[in-house]
């Protein structure tokens, strides 16, 4: 005989029965998943503070606010479908390695003497 969980609040349980023999599809089971991003103050950037798993955008703005901003400041909040996220791979890393020496671009690369500083007349 197949397992059904049968709750005593819901007098349904020739439904149990009928919903325990019904094939079981786990991809059923998981919503998709979001990404929330967090601005704090106009003006500041949009910073990741999790994620969120909703069956469709409104649901996942409900739950990202539920989640990750009642008890922090907040003006914006971004959700993205993580499908939607495309990102480079570790294995190329070496794409992001400057192909010349460029120091002389750096304003560590030059050497004050003396320290420039103000002088106020009084």
């Amino acid at each position: 005989m197949p397992e059904y969980k049968f709750n005593p609040y819901h007098q349904r349980i020739d439904e149990a029965i009928e919903k325990a023999q019904a094939p079981f599809d786990e991809n059923d089971t998981q919503w998709p998943e979001w990404e929330v991003f967090v601005q704090e103050k106009r003006g500041d950037c949009h910073e990741w503070v999790g994620s969120v798993h909703a069956p469709d955008p409104e649901m996942a703005l409900l739950m990202a606010k539920e989640s990750f901003i009642r008890r922090q400041p907040c003006v914006n909040l971004w959700i993205v479908k993580q499908d939607d996220v495309h990102a480079t791979s570790y294995q190329d890393a070496d794409m992001f390695a400057p192909a010349f020496d460029r120091k002389y671009r750096l304003a560590a690369g030059f050497k004050l003497n003396k320290p420039a500083s103000v002088e106020e007349d009084d």
